[in-house]
Formats: structure tokens, C-alpha cells, sequence
């Protein structure tokens, strides 16, 4: 009953955050579900009936003689875009984005295979902002301080790669702050580059250039000073081709920064990981499975920190730092250089 009473509030706690509800709610007074409907430019009807969810799972308050509703403010600060990088509603996103391709994972558990990129529906846009919120808020106050001296070199000039890069947030973000430095951002789908370059767009960056490519195909030698790949590498196609292709490109003092999942390569390490449940969930619905679609190695999410060191050494690199970061449950990063 738990489980079911989660999984609903899960689904309604998405709605909530794709209609603008929780930031309509938030630091207003108790109202009625015609006023909230009418603030937010809902149907009131939908509004009532989600509030009603949101009363008894116990996010939303209710004055049963004034018939109002009331957002805490201490749930606010969990469930709003203002609320980022906290902002748990975001993530409540991904159980409807899996729930597409259920019958298509099921055809898989019976054949094989697994689900193209091209059946996800609003991958991208949720990746997005996902990726905002672990890496992109975190990127000048935790994730660049990684690497000694790497802000400096930033900003008198260097060449960046961003494999992986998907809608591109973390690479225009980068080149924002560091005119100096040039930024190539390499992705699979075209949809995801096309965003990326829209994005640069609009803010007007100049710095920055986008190419759709199998990063396992770089063809770069001696380029970068700096590679970055975001929750990126555990479901390539050819993940080992991948890293070893990253140390091709990068130049003799080069860097690579990777943030990928904290896991445990054994499964029984990840017993008392309070995320694990998830992180194989959404592997077994989308990172495995659009990696073995095309043939490819089906890493899988938790392809752990274990496996994750031998790779990168079997690439060439034999300097690996692991780092964890105080308010990140979800990820390891690695700061991998030539011996």
C-alpha cells in the first residue's frame, strides 16, 4: 500500500511541477482550488482533483471550514523551480518518461534488444533539468574546484569538449563565464544538439560549437586541454571505445572530469544505497537498454565506481581521483590525467 501510495503521489507531484502549481502555490495564502485554478490558468476541476492527492498525501494542507489550501513553506522549498537545486518535483518526472516504453521494455525482457533514444518522449527536456540541477548549480562552487588551478586556466584560454553534452547547459554555462576558452559539445542525437545550439542562441554565446557524433568516433588527437562528460558514459554504445577515444583527444597535460553514478559494481554493495532502487529502475528502462538497442555494451547504471577505474585505466589513463561532493548522494566524480 506504501508502494502504491508513492508511486501516485509520484506521478501527481510531476503534474504538479509540469503545470506550475507548486510555484503558483508557493508564498501565497490558504486558497480555495478556484482561486489556485484561476492563478496558475488551470481547469479547476483537474486542479480540485490534484489537490485532493496532495491533501491526503499530506504535501498540501486543508481548511475544511474555509475550504482552503495551503503549500508549507517547508515543502515549497522542495517541490518549486525556486527551489533548485533542491527542487525534488523536477525529478518526479522520470517515472512518466519510463511508463512510455513499458511495453516496449517488455518485448525486450522476451527478445532481446532494447529502445532506440527515438521512443523516449521528452528525454531531453527532463535531462535537462536533471542536469541543472546536479551539475550545472554546482559547477563554479563544487565540480571545476576539483581540479586545482582548472579556473584560472578557464579563464586565460583553453580547449573543452563536453561528450555527452544533451541539451548543453553545463557547456553554455562554461562558455558564458569564460569568453577566453573554446568549447566543442559532442552528442548522439540530433534532437539534443539542436537544443544545445538554440540554447547558445539565445544567450548569444560565440564560443561554443556543436557536432552530432558518436563520441566513440572522436577522430581527435592531442586537441583538448580539458574533456568533461556528464552522467554520460555508462550507456554508450561502446563505452571502452568512448574513454579510450577521450584519451586520444586530450593533449599530454590534459584533464578529464567525469560525473557518473554512485554506485557499487557489486550488487551487494549497493544493498544500503538509499537510491539503488532507482538507479536500476531507470538503467533497466532507459540507460541499458538504449545501449544495447544499437548493439551496444549495456553498461547499465550502476556499472559502479570499481568498473568505472578499470575502464579509464584500460583507456590510457593511470592517474584516477575519485571525489564526492557533501551535497550530492547521487554521483561520483573523477578527475582522470595521463601517467
Amino acid at each position: 500500500m506504501d508502494m502504491m501510495t508513492s508511486a501516485s503521489l509520484t506521478m501527481m507531484i510531476s503534474i504538479g511541477h509540469r503545470t506550475g502549481l507548486f510555484d503558483t502555490f508557493a508564498g501565497n495564502p490558504p486558497l480555495t482550488s478556484e482561486q489556485l485554478a484561476e492563478k496558475a490558468g488551470l481547469n479547476e476541476r483537474y486542479v480540485r482533483e490534484w489537490l485532493g492527492a496532495m491533501t491526503t498525501g499530506r504535501i498540501v494542507e486543508y481548511d475544511r471550514e474555509a475550504k482552503t489550501y495551503r503549500l508549507p513553506e517547508a515543502h515549497a522549498a522542495l517541490l518549486t523551480r525556486a527551489a533548485t537545486p533542491d527542487n525534488i518535483a523536477a525529478t518526479m518526472q522520470w517515472f512518466a518518461v519510463l511508463g512510455q516504453v513499458e511495453d516496449r521494455i517488455v518485448d525486450c525482457f522476451h527478445n532481446g534488444g532494447g529502445v532506440h533514444y527515438s521512443h523516449f518522449s521528452r528525454f531531453h527536456e527532463v535531462m535537462a533539468e536533471e542536469s541543472a540541477q546536479t551539475v550545472v548549480a554546482a559547477l563554479h562552487g563544487h565540480i571545476l574546484p576539483l581540479v586545482p588551478d582548472l579556473e584560472d586556466r578557464l579563464r586565460e584560454g583553453i580547449d573543452v569538449m563536453d561528450v555527452g553534452c544533451g541539451a548543453g547547459r553545463a557547456i553554455n554555462l562554461l562558455a558564458e563565464t569564460f569568453p577566453n576558452s573554446r568549447f566543442v559539445g559532442v552528442d548522439f542525437s540530433e534532437e539534443a544538439i539542436g537544443m544545445a545550439r538554440d540554447l547558445s542562441q539565445e544567450r548569444g554565446v560565440t564560443n561554443t560549437e556543436f557536432i552530432v557524433r558518436d563520441a566513440a568516433q572522436l577522430n581527435e588527437t592531442d586537441r583538448f586541454d580539458l574533456i568533461t562528460a556528464f552522467d554520460a558514459i555508462h550507456d554508450q554504445i561502446a563505452p571502452a571505445a568512448v574513454l579510450a577515444a577521450i584519451n586520444q583527444a586530450l593533449r599530454p597535460d590534459g584533464v578529464f572530469l567525469m560525473q557518473d553514478i554512485a554506485a557499487s559494481t557489486h550488487l551487494h554493495d549497493n544493498l544500503e544505497r538509499p537510491l539503488a532502487p532507482f538507479l536500476y529502475t531507470i538503467s533497466c528502462m532507459h540507460c541499458m537498454t538504449v545501449s544495447l538497442a544499437n548493439d551496444g555494451a549495456g553498461l547499465g547504471t550502476c556499472w559502479g565506481e570499481e568498473l568505472a577505474q578499470e575502464m579509464l585505466r584500460e583507456a590510457g589513463f593511470s592517474e584516477v581521483a575519485l571525489h564526492r561532493l557533501d551535497h550530492d548522494i547521487m554521483n561520483t566524480y573523477y578527475v582522470a590525467r595521463h601517467g
